[in-house]
């Protein structure tokens, strides 16, 4: 079986979505590169039934090298990353916090500095119909400069990251800081980090870790 190690760690990944309600039901989907293939989730199955044999096998221009379901429908977002930026892993969810800023907000204002874990202020990326390449052209815009995560309008959210555990815990991070938002919009206006104030945490050192240079 290809990627066999990195279809185990799909499901894996997948259960750990679930159980965490950052999706429900069969919406979400996640991909790990490895080379020229990239395993990704199929179509229309609850990420946390999955098993190693249910993941279909890419290669970069779409074509399915292995596998018996269809790859998800988000397939196009997630390569058109991985020709942009440096991740091996990508996690797209529609968890509850990040949907209801997507649907409200062009980006998730910098309320507290581990926003910069993410790359900075996180951008919603405009409407277009899921699976098109209309979003992974916005998705991939929002994303530019170094960014590690993405709000989608009226949509949901998406992280990358050096392997899909760090994808997931960004995953994890974003609906926190979308949720940390929310409840705070709900008792008054939230103060915003200024760039110089988060410019001194980079000064102290946090900053996201560096992707593996290519060779």
């Amino acid at each position: 079986m290809l990627l066999r190690d990195e279809r185990d760690e799909l499901c894996a990944i997948g259960r750990r979505l679930a159980g965490t309600g950052l999706v429900t039901g069969a919406a979400g989907n996640i991909s790990v590169r490895s080379g020229d293939l990239v395993a990704v989730t199929p179509g229309g199955m609850m990420l946390d039934r999955m098993e190693p044999a249910d993941c279909p096998v890419v290669n970069m221009s779409a074509r399915l090298v292995e596998g018996y379901r269809a790859p998800s429908s988000e397939t196009p977002m997630h390569l058109a990353l991985y020709e942009t930026t440096p991740a091996a892993a990508i996690v797209h969810t529609h968890s509850t916090y990040g949907a209801v800023v997507a649907t409200t907000m062009s980006e998730l204002p910098p309320i507290h500095y581990n926003t910069l874990l993410l790359g900075g202020v996180v951008q919603v990326a405009e409407y277009a119909t899921y699976g098109t390449p209309e979003l992974a052209e916005n998705v991939r815009a929002a994303m530019a400069g170094g960014k590690r995560a993405a709000l989608m309008a009226n949509h949901g959210g998406v992280t990358i990251g050096r392997d899909l555990e760090e994808a997931f815990e960004n995953a994890r991070l974003l609906e926190w800081l979308c949720g940390v938002y929310v409840r705070a919009k709900a008792i008054g206006e939230p103060r915003v980090l200024t760039g110089d104030e988060l410019a001194a945490v980079v000064e102290r050192g946090l900053r996201p870790p560096e992707f593996p240079r290519v060779t």
